[in-house]
């Protein structure tokens, strides 16, 4: 019996088991600090769901074989795209948000390609350029920005011209998804339109991961060689699940921003990687294998994390930047385990 435990702890991961008992402890300590625990609880829950389609996009590049999508810039970027041609036409409500995932599909299917043929010509070395890559296109596109046309004023900086580093939608498309038929639950707000979007995209993913085509992908992605020898393109695998990817970060990113309000623009976009790489590692990915229950076990477990743990640290050492201590070390410290946990070994 000993054994059988020990042995479903190493497969498990200590680190994961630590992640999940800090979180449950953090979520018991909050009514037990008398916080205001029912806010604090509709924060946590609209975090889960506005991050959980950018923690999704790791699923297809993660089981084509390609690595962990460390390029998730590239599809932010092809959303923010799609985005701000929606609020240069003035599109509101959901007619401004379903045409800026329209919008950024086209440049994200581009772009995922392009990149997906990058990655194909750097075997082995995927999580290091795309890192690279990723930076890069943040640069670039500071520059982009500063230059592109717009007819709308609100979207152009006071010089005259270039976008504004901060789009506030609250006059177009802001929480259109968060405020379809709340359940409002005791005071406990729950944004049913943001969890259905996520789930119909989690279904969508599966569906495809289990079709003809996903199964491919998977084998490519596990055993390249035995993938090529039953005559399946690892090459193409691998530049589908890529350009899924992307497309699922152009639109995991205007779901994210119809939550928090803005479209953040020029450097905003540079770490959000890094945190859909530990929220999905940390609920159970490897670098090859990656499933639905793995996003949405991950993203709830790191995004409570980071919206509880910050009040509950200045409640227990107020007076102090001992919160913003507390979220640098969850954070960074979740973000550490998952590169550790790059090459899908078991154990910690």
């Amino acid at each position: 019996m000993k054994n059988k435990m020990s042995k479903y702890i190493e497969s498990f991961g200590v680190t994961r088991i630590v992640a999940i008992t800090f979180f449950l402890a953090v979520a018991v300590l909050v009514p037990v600090l008398h916080l205001n625990t029912l806010t604090l609880y509709s924060q946590a829950l609209t975090r889960m769901a506005m991050n959980g389609v950018l923690v999704l996009t790791m699923v297809p590049i993660m089981v084509c074989g390609a690595g962990m999508n460390f390029a998730l810039p590239i599809g932010i970027i092809c959303g923010l795209i799609g985005g701000l041609i929606s609020l240069n036409m003035e599109l509101t409500g959901f007619t401004g948000f379903f045409a800026a995932i329209a919008f950024s599909i086209p440049f994200a299917l581009v772009f995922g390609y392009l990149y997906g043929l990058l990655m194909n010509r750097v075997k082995g070395s995927e999580m290091m350029i795309a890192t690279y890559v990723g930076f890069a296109m943040i640069s670039v596109m500071c520059i982009v920005w500063l230059f592109i046309p717009l007819d709308n004023l609100i979207l152009r900086m006071q010089m005259g011209r270039g976008v504004r580093k901060d789009v506030v939608l609250s006059d177009y498309w802001a929480k259109v998804l968060d405020e379809f038929h709340p359940i409002e639950i005791g005071g406990l707000t729950i944004p049913t339109g943001t969890f259905l979007f996520l789930f119909v995209m989690c279904f969508l993913v599966y569906l495809y991961m289990n079709s003809k085509t996903g199964m491919m992908m998977r084998a490519a992605g596990q055993n390249p060689g035995l993938a090529e020898a039953n005559g399946i393109n690892v090459d193409k695998m691998r530049i589908w699940g890529i350009t899924l990817s992307t497309v699922l970060g152009a639109v995991g990113i205007l779901v994210y921003a119809q939550s928090f309000g803005f479209l953040q623009f020029y450097d905003s976009p540079k770490m959000m990687s890094f945190s859909a790489v530990a929220a999905v590692l940390i609920g159970g990915a490897s670098n090859k294998k990656a499933s639905i229950f793995n996003v949405v076990f991950g993203v709830m477990v790191f995004q409570g994390l980071l919206t509880l743990s910050l009040p509950v640290a200045n409640v227990i050492l107020p007076e102090s930047n001992i919160s913003d201590i507390v979220r640098m070390i969850i954070s960074n410290g979740i973000i550490l385990y998952a590169l550790g946990k790059g090459s899908g070994q078991k154990g910690e």
